[in-house]
């Protein structure tokens, strides 16, 4: 008994201390970085297995050590980054008594630089992910804005095209110049496809079983 009145004494406080006004700047702060470190490990984890047992090679220890190091790293910097922004954005509002939209944008870039500045894999998918995600937003804001002019037709068919042109030639002739992970997903689609011996490795396998288990 004495244990469970702990227990409820302890999450009273806790709730009361949630509901303070004062703490909810610090506070938001903190559940920022938990909702980073979950969200990086949801979205990398299933990614991080399939890509793994797709195409990489190796015992099962060694597969599961890359995606298991894969997921923490995209969790932990998700979650730095939020701490960072939200840190600032705070700090800049608490400092000039008022939001503004430069707060944001500073803030995002010292996290971004602080974070998500070294150049590796995971870092790299994900800025890349951005970069195509806030290319099509400033094309919609310049439309908006009256920057340029609204298109007489829908543009996508054209973009659709030149994406996908753009992106075989840059495999056909210069696949170093992408993304690895890219390069494995046109090679298995493109490449592997020209490949087989018998039904086996027509059909069922992509490769040869002797070939994949080496």
């Amino acid at each position: 008994m004495a244990r469970q009145s702990l227990i409820k004494t302890l999450l009273y406080t806790i709730n009361n201390l949630l509901q303070q006004e004062k703490y909810k700047a610090g506070l938001a702060i903190l559940k920022g970085f938990r909702n980073g470190a979950v969200y990086g490990a949801k979205i990398r984890a299933p990614h991080a297995l399939v890509m793994t047992f797709l195409f990489r090679s190796g015992s099962l220890k060694d597969k599961l050590k890359v995606i298991l190091k894969a997921t923490y790293t995209h969790s932990r910097n998700l979650a730095y980054f939020v701490f960072t922004y939200k840190g600032l954005q705070a700090l800049q509002q608490k400092i000039q008594g008022k939001t503004l939209q430069s707060h944001s944008f500073l803030a995002a870039c010292v996290g971004g630089w602080l974070v998500f500045g070294d150049n590796n894999n995971i870092n790299s998918q994900i800025n890349m992910y951005l970069l195509s995600r806030i290319l099509f937003a400033l094309s919609r804001l310049a439309v908006e804005k009256g920057l340029i002019p609204q298109p007489k037709q829908d543009p996508f068919p054209l973009f659709a095209t030149l994406v996908w042109g753009i992106v075989l030639w840059l495999f056909e002739y210069y696949p170093h110049t992408l993304q690895p992970s890219l390069q494995s997903s046109m090679n298995y689609l493109y490449h592997d496809s020209n490949v087989w011996h018998d039904i086996s490795d027509f059909l069922v396998y992509n490769k040869p079983r002797t070939a994949a288990l080496e």
